[in-house]
């Protein structure tokens, strides 16, 4: 018999209104002294930061923290789309494509005082590189960096890469102060995955020339940010931001109801819906992150193999429409593959559908008619107004269909981390926020290409005939590609990785973004999902 799920409550339902009645009733539960003060902006946030050195970085949480306190060669600008400088005045690109000269701002200082120097640009973009950690794949088309002068900056590449500027442009393009850094222990040489010491350092203390600096962190608990006394832009309106961990919807909006938070940034649009308080404003917005489900055919002791006919069945098997009810009240849309709808090569993908029949008859194919068990392990959150463990409730119930038995395991984030990067999951379940506007950098994190994050996280070193030769061919020849030919392109490895179903996409759900009145300049941001320089608080 399968489990129950706890489904989303619908405004307007008995439990709807027991919990909107248990909201109001925290919230005026809540002492006066939680009040966030001043101009202190308080953020509810559950939290998955896994470091805060820049170099070593990757999750949502970073995201958010690095364009803080960081700043890159260039930003996204509003549009979410175009880019704009920052650290970087202007910028040019060799006729081949394989090398980047930038001029950097001669305002650009660091939150020490200090000028931020072409060697520092060098020194961070190399350590990103060479760390060999959580986005240095943003990186590995470095060949080498010159540094003619103090302002001047010249990237080559071992090949033409027309997303370089996107790459860069990303929170993990965060430069640090190198002498600061490397007074610390930081390295950024080709051993540094080996003797960089400096993350010790950057988990207590920011090097950046963002629009605030790091005064204290505790895992778990507190991120407390400081406005950059030395800011050479235009100075943060906020005196100070503090993101407190917060782990579900409902008390987050305790804490935004009773003016304990400022900012709540994982609620699901029905809790919004129970809101009645007239000092909190709700808005439901589109976004460019979703959800998925991710296969390991080369995990260490799976009962059977995970072979083409197998991952094709556990996909046909989905009820991807009720998992949109279940897991936001259908404020989601469905997403074709992992690109993002809308960036370049989506149009016009098939949208997957639910034949479980099809899925009978493949898994009848390949032997296994009469089921089997899968070990599922994930991250125990909510993200983006998704409770990941009532999504793979869903998808476990959905997959008994099909005589599949999925043991569900929510683990902490380092757990999660530490297996699927050593033994592997057999089913596992995570997000994605994107890092720039680009398709390149789906195509390089989930594309079964050797080296890939997603390659090794799949085990394909394990799993014969995982490696996709078309995906690599395709990748090579995006490179020198025209851009009206770059998106024919994306689109073709847009249907391998459909054709893999290792990487299977759920939700991509719109985002709810609650706040209350007087805070301005709340938005979502391809960047880093919120910028915390353009808050403001009345």
């Amino acid at each position: 018999m399968a489990p129950e799920i706890r489904r989303r409550l619908r405004p307007g339902s008995a439990l709807g209104l027991l919990a909107a009645a248990a909201v109001t009733t925290l919230a005026l539960a809540v002492p006066s002294q939680a009040q966030a003060q001043g101009d202190t902006i308080v953020i509810a946030r559950d939290t998955d930061f896994n470091t805060l050195d820049p170099s070593r970085s990757w999750c949502d949480s970073c995201q958010i923290y690095l364009t803080a306190v960081y700043d890159q060669l260039v930003r996204i600008g509003k549009d979410n789309e175009t880019l704009e400088p920052r650290l970087a005045s202007e910028w040019s690109v060799s006729d081949d494509g394989k090398t980047y000269s930038f001029t950097l701002d001669p305002k650009a200082t660091f939150s020490d005082g200090s000028p931020v120097e072409a060697g520092d640009i060098a020194f961070s973009l190399m350590r990103l590189k060479n760390l060999k950690a959580g986005a240095s794949f943003l990186a590995d088309g470095i060949e080498s960096i010159d540094t003619p002068d103090a302002k001047t900056v010249v990237v080559h590449l071992a090949a033409p890469d027309p997303e370089f500027l996107g790459k860069v442009s990303s929170p993990y393009g965060a430069i640090v102060n190198a002498d600061l850094v490397k007074e610390h222990g930081g390295t950024a040489g080709p051993d540094a995955d080996k003797t960089d010491q400096g993350e010790a350092w950057l988990l207590e203390n920011s090097a950046g020339s963002g629009a605030y600096v790091l005064k204290s962190y505790r895992p778990d608990d507190e991120l407390r940010l400081a406005a950059n006394p030395n800011y050479w832009r235009e100075a943060p309106a906020a005196d100070a931001i503090v993101m407190r961990e917060v782990q579900d919807a409902v008390s987050q909006m305790q804490m935004l109801q009773s003016g304990g938070a400022d900012i709540a940034m994982q609620i699901d649009p029905d809790t919004a819906e129970t809101v009645g308080s007239p000092d909190v404003v709700t808005e439901l917005v589109p976004s460019f992150n979703f959800v998925y489900i991710a296969l390991s055919p080369g995990a260490k002791d799976l009962e059977v193999p995970l072979g083409p006919k197998v991952r094709e069945a556990i996909g046909l098997a989905i009820d991807y429409d009720g998992l949109l009810e279940v897991t936001t009240g259908g404020a989601a849309d469905l997403i074709a593959s992992p690109v993002p709808t809308g960036f370049p090569g989506t149009k016009d993908l098939p949208m997957p559908a639910q034949d479980v029949d099809k899925a009978k008859a493949l898994l009848a194919e390949a032997g296994l008619g009469d089921g089997f068990t899968l070990v599922a392990a994930y991250p125990e959150t909510n993200i983006y107004g998704v409770d990941l463990t009532i999504m793979m409730q869903k998808v476990q119930q959905d997959l008994a269909k099909v005589n599949i038995d999925v043991k569900l395991e929510p683990v902490t984030f380092a757990v999660w981390r530490e297996r699927v990067g050593g033994d592997h999951i057999p089913l596992t379940a995570v997000y994605y926020a994107p890092d720039y506007y680009g398709s390149g950098q789906y195509a390089n994190y989930f594309g079964m290409v050797p080296g890939s994050p997603w390659y090794g996280r799949a085990g394909g070193e394990n799993a014969e005939g995982l490696a996709n030769g078309r995906m690599a061919e395709l990748l090579e020849e995006v490179r020198t590609a025209a851009p009206e030919d770059a998106a024919e392109l994306y689109h073709e490895m847009a249907l391998e990785m459909i054709a893999d179903r290792v990487i299977i996409p759920l939700v991509n759900p719109k985002l709810v973004l609650a706040y209350r009145k007087g805070i301005d300049g709340v938005r979502y941001a391809v960047c880093c999902n919120l910028p915390l320089e353009e808050l403001s608080k009345q």
